[in-house]
């Protein structure tokens, strides 16, 4: 199909140019807030030759339409739906106006943390390559290569705050300079480490009648996001009233002054507490019912994914890393990941439908990598069972991992580039968990089968 004749279409299909508020793209999908999703006739626009599959997330209408195409589309698209092009990160903004509390929440905690997972996944694979020279004795740990590379492997967590304060001062609406300051207040070498406490004696320091722990938040997540959000708020404010020949000097003087305190006194010390106590209801779920933690959240993972509220657990697992000393929970949905590709693989060899058998195979391959988009939206939810039976291969591999206490170092990867950060001693059973996944998906959905659909 033509470019412009499949953007005509498309417009048509999603209810008209009236109903379309805007419009990106990314590397394979037209992505587009509406004002009314309901007027969007899903199946038309599945039967359209070259869209691969169509889904709604976290405010946004998706189109699967491939890497090279669809940008050709979208200049088409733009044009005749009269509307300014615009970036994913512009599209983000309109799409957040009709998320509720919860959903928006999520997309706040994604929109930080994911250009931040680099760094941590670099550290993490840095850990886990340590361990393992260290464990099998390949390298002396007291040599100087050795205490180097631990420098590189911890770095990303030890200055965690001040990448997660930057980043959130986007969100917030903060200077991201003024950010970074404060989150190196609350890693400031005068505080005591975090994780050693000074050798388990708390220093206090008195500040107006009120004793403040000189503990410093190294690699903590909730205190340094918290402490953004009021300097935010405080930086706005002051703005408003401050004369503006004077905004540049007394505006971040006071800004810095009043959210270091508050953050010191109140936020680090609350955040603090907040955090141990979900790694410590986590900890205790996992270790009390074990596999069935696994079972369960391995089960529906995927479900999860859909409302887009998974891109908030980075915050969590940052926070079990540094409390716990490992990513419990990140095993657990890789194997949901695994899942959905063995699902959609099965989907490859049982269907008859000749664009299925198109779009499954690479979809299931992408959630060997970690990518699950295009098997949930555009094969396994799209045909129901194979979802069901996704979930049966996540729960499956989840109750293994957790039971064979499987560990990873960082966040964000999963599938085959997840075993760059599993621990060193996990490493055997996190494969064997694929297995089960994946295998487990696949005879699922081979003796579930599902309804055939003519025209996909």
């Amino acid at each position: 199909m033509e470019h412009r004749e499949l953007a005509s279409k498309i417009i048509e299909l999603v209810g008209g140019k009236d109903n379309i508020i805007g419009a990106a793209h990314c590397a394979t999908r037209l992505r587009m807030v509406l004002k009314d999703e309901s007027k969007a006739n899903i199946s038309e626009l599945e039967k359209l030759e070259d869209v691969k599959g169509v889904f709604s997330n976290t405010g946004q209408f998706q189109i699967i339409i491939g890497q090279g195409l669809v940008n050709k589309v979208y200049k088409e698209f733009v044009k005749i739906a009269d509307i300014k092009e615009a970036s994913t990160s512009d599209l983000k903004k309109d799409a957040m106006q009709k998320m509720n509390p919860v959903q928006r929440l999520a997309r706040i905690l994604s929109n930080i943390f994911v250009p931040i997972i680099p760094a941590i996944v670099a550290s993490g694979l840095l850990m886990g390559l340590l361990g393992m020279f260290k464990t099998f004795n390949l390298v002396n740990p007291e040599s100087g290569l050795f205490i180097m590379v631990d420098m590189f492997s911890n770095a990303a967590f030890v200055f965690l705050p001040i990448l997660v304060a930057f980043s959130a001062a986007k969100e917030f609406g903060a200077n991201p300079f003024l950010a970074a300051t404060l989150g190196g207040i609350l890693i400031h070498p005068s505080l005591q480490n975090a994780w050693t406490l000074g050798g388990g004696i708390e220093k206090t320091i008195n500040v107006f009648g009120l004793n403040v722990a000189m503990v410093g938040y190294q690699g903590t997540v909730l205190p340094i996001l918290i402490a953004v959000w009021i300097l935010g708020i405080v930086e706005r404010n002051i703005r408003k009233i401050v004369p503006e020949v004077l905004d540049i000097l007394l505006t971040p003087f006071l800004t810095i002054m009043i959210t270091g305190f508050i953050s010191l006194t109140v936020i680090g010390p609350f955040g603090r507490l907040l955090g141990e106590g979900i790694s410590f209801v986590l900890n205790f779920t996992y270790n009390s019912i074990g596999m069935f933690a696994g079972l369960i959240f391995g089960g529906l993972y995927s479900t999860i994914v859909i409302t887009g509220i998974h891109h908030s657990f980075h915050a969590i697992e940052a926070e079990l890393i540094k409390n716990v000393g490992a990513n419990l929970l990140l095993p657990i949905w890789s194997m949901a990941n695994v899942a959905q590709g063995g699902a959609a693989f099965a989907v490859y060899f049982k269907t008859k439908n000749a664009k299925m058998k198109s779009i499954s195979l690479p979809a299931a391959t992408s959630c060997l990598l970690g990518i699950t988009e295009a098997a949930i939206f555009g094969v396994n939810l799209r045909l129901g069972k194979p979802f069901i039976a996704a979930a049966i291969g996540g729960a499956l591999g989840g109750a293994y991992v957790v039971a064979t206490k499987v560990a990873m170092t960082a966040v964000g990867v999963t599938g085959i580039p997840g075993t760059a950060i599993v621990q060193t001693s996990s490493m055997l059973n996190y494969i064997i968990g694929m297995f089960i996944a994946f295998f487990g998906a696949f005879v699922a959905t081979y003796i579930m089968g599902f309804e055939e659909k003519q025209e996909i």
